[in-house]
């Protein structure tokens, strides 16, 4: 299988160890294939350049059994390839750095600041539709009585 972009191997892409646990076929659809083309693209590989280096992928790509397994949304961008988790573990750019620099820099969906505290998420979600219908949404997720919640940042 060819690679998704310049950076992202198609198994970067698609790796769950749930998927692989729990014996669930992780494969997009050329549809979802186009999709996370167009969003590595436009956001990660201009945001790879900025970092200077490696950029940890958590997820990208997820099926909708793979999603529903790991409790995702069912409105989940991750279904449709539209959507990536990012982490800073290389020490190149926080996690912080690398969500400033998508809100001032690209075209984006939505970006969320995954929990963390107010210097530095735990990891970054975007995704990318496409120029029309990008909405530059930017929430910060937080956890309230064992549960998620989402305010707009």
């Amino acid at each position: 299988m060819n690679n998704i972009s310049q950076h992202i191997t198609y198994r970067e892409a698609i790796k769950s160890n749930t998927a692989l646990r729990l014996n669930i076929d992780n494969s997009p659809s050329e549809y979802d294939m186009s999709n996370m083309r167009t969003l590595a693209n436009k956001v990660f590989e201009p945001l790879r350049q900025w970092v200077g280096g490696p950029i940890k992928i958590n997820s990208m790509f997820r099926c909708k059994e793979l999603n529903s397994a790991i409790g995702g949304s069912s409105r989940s961008q991750h279904c449709e390839g539209r959507a990536m988790d990012i982490d800073d573990v290389f020490g190149h750019k926080t996690n912080a750095e690398m969500f400033n620099y998508i809100r001032e820099n690209l075209d984006f969906d939505q970006m969320i600041w995954e929990f963390g505290d107010d210097k530095n998420p735990d990891w970054v979600h975007v995704s990318y539709k496409n120029e029309r219908d990008n909405r530059n949404k930017c929430l910060k997720a937080y956890k309230r009585d064992g549960k998620t919640h989402y305010m707009q940042i």
